[in-house]
């Protein structure tokens, strides 16, 4: 299937690792420019721009913390410049702490609302005229189940991703009119170096709790990031979507 997303420049901030990556990777390999955002990781978003220009794609890594908005719209102004225009904006970037709620406090509950929410909403702001001057721009935006269903010790980061989804169905429905479509995916737990050592602790209980008997992998992600930012998923557009194993089927 050609997902046509030739001719088309692609945003994903936390893009270097993880996920994000392979998001990146996908987006790229189906003929997207992409800019790779990091805000730690300059030496692999690097070498991931190097492995998407080595396939024969076009590929731009900025530094920018998504929680500073100024960072932000900078970043997406050098996005711009870089490619002429902006069609895709996934909102990937996030910070979590696992911690009882009673034993956190405001040092605790700042780092992960400013990057995982204020984060989405910079960098939808910024993205949003490119977008609609696309015709047909996609906002997709990466959260947790916990932000769904809820799971203990995960509190502030669910709170601050729920916010992501009533962020994401309103620009749905408000810019909808100039062609964009705005959607949430909803992820278990999917094995990355963040949290390797927790996860491999505790791996035999978390199994238990997804129907299919495993955790996520990046590869698992990606696909249907690429169909709701293509023209297939061009009447999909509000909607949370989950990939998570089963772990939630609300």
């Amino acid at each position: 299937m050609d997902f046509g997303l030739a001719g088309r420049a692609a945003l994903v901030t936390g893009g270097a690792t993880g996920v994000g990556r392979e998001i990146a990777l996908a987006l790229a390999k189906e003929g997207a420019a992409v800019a790779v955002n990091y805000r730690r990781s300059a030496e692999a978003a690097a070498a991931l721009v190097a492995e998407i220009e080595a396939g024969g794609g076009t590929a731009l890594a900025i530094g920018a913390d998504v929680a500073d908005r100024e960072a932000a719209a900078a970043m997406v102004a050098r996005a711009v410049a870089a490619f002429g225009r902006l069609d895709i904006l996934v909102n990937n970037a996030g910070t979590a702490q696992r911690k009882r709620f009673a034993e956190t406090g405001p040092e605790d509950w700042r780092p992960q609302i400013d990057t995982c929410l204020y984060g989405a909403i910079h960098c939808c702001h910024a993205a949003a005229p490119h977008l609609e001057a696309s015709g047909a721009g996609r906002i997709v935006s990466l959260i947790g189940d916990s932000s769904r269903v809820g799971e203990a010790g995960l509190a502030l980061v669910a709170a601050a991703r729920a916010g992501v989804i009533g962020l994401t169905k309103s620009l749905a429905r408000e810019m909808g009119r100039a062609g964009v479509t705005a959607n949430v995916v909803s992820l278990g737990l999917v094995e990355t170096a963040h949290d390797r050592d927790w996860v491999e602790a505790n791996r035999e209980r978390l199994v238990r709790l997804y129907p299919l008997r495993r955790l996520g992998r990046p590869e698992d992600v990606a696909p249907l990031v690429v169909l709701l930012a293509s023209r297939h998923g061009g009447w999909i557009t509000g909607q949370v979507i989950s990939v998570s194993g089963g772990y939630s089927m609300v």
